[in-house]
């Protein structure tokens, strides 16, 4: 398949937090290659044409439900899922409270519960069902102050495993991608929290070997990668988008 053809055509996919950021660079890499495609966000007002924006909350079952269902109404069929929405959280273990837990939670992991249970009856009709859904490095690699974060990005590694062990024999495939740090507006609001962003940002960067933060574009081709028809045999994987910051073990550079 080409990766400039049309491996997508006839699919119809829905990005959570599609509006912005990795979101909707997935989102428009999916439409680019043949797909329609909605654009689940809390603020999908700034999604442009040719996708369909839907507001949607991932952190309200009946909000999901009938974001779900005006997608089947203007489409009549679903294929994909990129459960992307998800929120950060700064600190170690004792700096969250129980509130901020449940809500990190809620949105991060049950919240792509509540996308891939109401979409389920309809990507079973389908005969190019696939879920993908963003994990982090910070599931595999031990991150300062990310306790509640990177304790979500655990839980969707185990779910994505555990889905794709449930669904592979009704021919939907689950997988999961696992960004290193993005150069996203998301990263950026995160930043802004720091005592020197610009410090910070040159922090995280010198983090991953290839020394710089990881473009919304080379997430989006790694889901369109696990999203394709094409990649029938990829099932169950978490494919790490990096900069080889989960593999890698470089040595300091020389002076």
């Amino acid at each position: 398949m080409s990766h400039t053809g049309s491996d997508f055509d006839g699919l119809v996919a829905i990005v959570t937090g599609g509006a912005s950021g990795i979101g909707l660079a997935a989102a428009q890499l999916l439409a680019e290659r043949g797909a329609r495609v909605a654009c689940l966000d809390l603020q999908p007002d700034g999604v442009k044409e040719p996708l369909f924006g839907v507001r949607c909350d991932v952190g309200d079952d009946a909000s999901v439900r009938a974001a779900v269902d005006a997608v089947i109404q203007r489409f009549g069929r679903l294929d994909i899922v990129v459960n992307n929405a998800g929120i950060g959280a700064i600190g170690d273990v004792a700096t969250n409270d129980d509130a901020q837990w449940h809500d990190v939670y809620d949105v991060n992991v049950v919240g792509m519960v509540r996308v891939a249970r109401a979409a389920l009856p309809h990507l079973r009709r389908s005969k190019a069902a696939a879920i993908v859904n963003t994990c982090s490095i910070a599931a595999w690699a031990g991150l300062p102050q990310r306790a509640l974060y990177s304790a979500t990005k655990g839980a969707v590694y185990a779910l994505t495993l555990a889905m794709a062990a449930d669904h592979v024999r009704e021919g939907i495939r689950v997988n999961a991608v696992a960004p290193g740090t993005a150069d996203t507006p998301w990263i950026g609001r995160l930043l802004d929290q720091a005592v020197d962003p610009a410090a910070e940002k040159a922090a995280l960067s010198a983090r991953q070997p290839t020394g710089r933060l990881v473009s919304p574009e080379e997430v989006a081709g790694a889901i369109a990668y696990l999203a394709s028809p094409a990649s029938g045999a990829t099932v169950g994987t978490i494919l790490a988008v990096d900069g080889g910051m989960y593999g890698l073990r470089l040595r300091p550079p020389q002076k």
